[in-house]
């Protein structure tokens, strides 16, 4: 596949992810072996720390969106975020308790929700929409490749640092976590420097915000999302799945390498492809799988079961993540835009703590298999569901 001219703002803002997923996913994937492992915490706190993480931000994030089409500035929003995000990175090296690191977590995601809307809108203003699925599949790909080069980062320090042991210790967290700042601080820098704002689109949203304004077709897909997230636990429950299955720390830092590969690779030509078929079909197709995958990690009874699943999870991801996003740039106006992406990631942020909790719940009540059964049954419902919806 030839990739066209695509504008700089996709090129830079692709970069910025690439090196803050480096950062980020050397330390996050980390995080519930380290409170399991050295801090003691059980599956109902990791649970909720994870759950918090994502919802304490979620109003910034639909707040942020909104402030970016009010100001019709996209770019500075969007650094701020990121700049939150690498500062909140040192107090991991301090914790000490789990409480500290839920602090440093949910800072870190306070961050990610004043970015993510200005960031995506940013993407969707900056590429005509004929290479709308294009440029969001790129920049999925940039951001799950440096995920990938961060894991690999963080499998090579705890194979020198503590070989194959099968806990995480804490001098190896702590070490990851300094070697973690690097790409921060650059994904920063790249963002603040190398884009430009683009000239704002459409007519100014007005004083309030207008949900009601965004249509009913992107109202409905709402709903139908909040269903999908409310069975899509936190991912920390597939490394403990696998810890549970005889998985080393070596081992699951492995398989997350495989399904940020397998994301990344598939993510720019399922992107392309939705700029030809209907995006709908990609994501319920997408939706289906992810249910499918659940349901086999719940009846997963060896290590490299997981190993299969992780790649064949990465592969939803690939084909729904940032084919959703296109979708929404479709179907709202273009003056909503920040206020669209910050309504689906609200939405997205506020299913993840009830599902993490949730998932916790029934980890310590029913065994490990029941949070992946829970979520296989209402992606299929939602699958369902988004199958019979329409755009307009």
């Amino acid at each position: 596949m030839v990739l066209p001219r695509l504008p700089r703002n996709i090129w830079a803002v692709s970069l910025t992810s690439f090196l803050m997923d480096i950062s980020s996913e050397m330390v996050l994937n980390l995080i519930p072996l380290f409170l399991a492992n050295v801090l003691g915490a059980g599956g109902t706190v990791i649970g909720a720390i994870e759950g918090v993480a994502e919802s304490v931000a979620s109003l910034l994030r639909v707040f942020s969106g909104y402030i970016s089409d009010r100001l019709r500035r996209r770019k500075w929003l969007a650094v701020l975020g990121y700049g939150i995000s690498a500062l909140a990175k040192p107090f991991f090296y301090l914790a000490g308790s789990w409480w500290h690191v839920a602090l440093a977590r949910w800072a870190d995601r306070v961050g990610k929700g004043i970015r993510t809307a200005p960031r995506d809108a940013l993407v969707a203003d900056s590429v005509d929409p004929g290479n709308r699925g294009l440029a969001f599949g790129l920049h999925r790909a940039a951001d799950t490749a440096g995920a990938f080069l961060g894991i690999l980062g963080a499998l090579s320090a705890v194979y020198f640092t503590q070989g194959a042991s099968p806990l995480l210790q804490a001098g190896t967290f702590r070490t990851i976590v300094l070697i973690s700042l690097v790409p921060a601080v650059l994904a920063v820098l790249s963002l603040a420097f190398l884009a430009r704002e683009p000239r704002p689109k459409g007519s100014s949203p007005g004083p309030a915000l207008r949900f009601f304004g965004l249509g009913r077709p992107f109202l409905l897909f709402l709903l139908l999302v909040g269903l999908f997230e409310l069975g899509n636990s936190a991912d920390a429950f597939l490394a403990l799945r696998a810890q549970t299955l005889g998985a080393n720390v070596l081992g699951i830092l492995g398989m997350l390498a495989v399904f940020n590969l397998v994301y990344s690779l598939v993510s720019t030509p399922a992107g392309a492809l939705s700029d030809r078929i209907p995006r709908k079909t990609l994501i319920v197709t997408g939706w289906f799988f992810y249910a499918l995958v659940y349901f086999a990690i719940g009846f997963a009874r060896q290590s490299w079961h997981m190993w299969v699943l992780y790649g064949a999870y990465g592969l939803y991801y690939g084909v729904a993540y940032g084919t959703a996003r296109a979708l929404i740039a479709d179907i709202v106006p273009v003056e909503l835009r920040g206020t669209a992406y910050g309504a689906y990631a609200t939405v997205v942020g506020l299913m993840a703590f009830p599902a993490s909790l949730l998932a916790g719940v029934l980890w310590d009540a029913f065994g490990p298999s029941a949070p992946f059964f829970f979520g296989g049954s209402l992606a299929l419902i939602a699958s369902g569901g988004l199958f019979l919806w329409r755009t307009r």
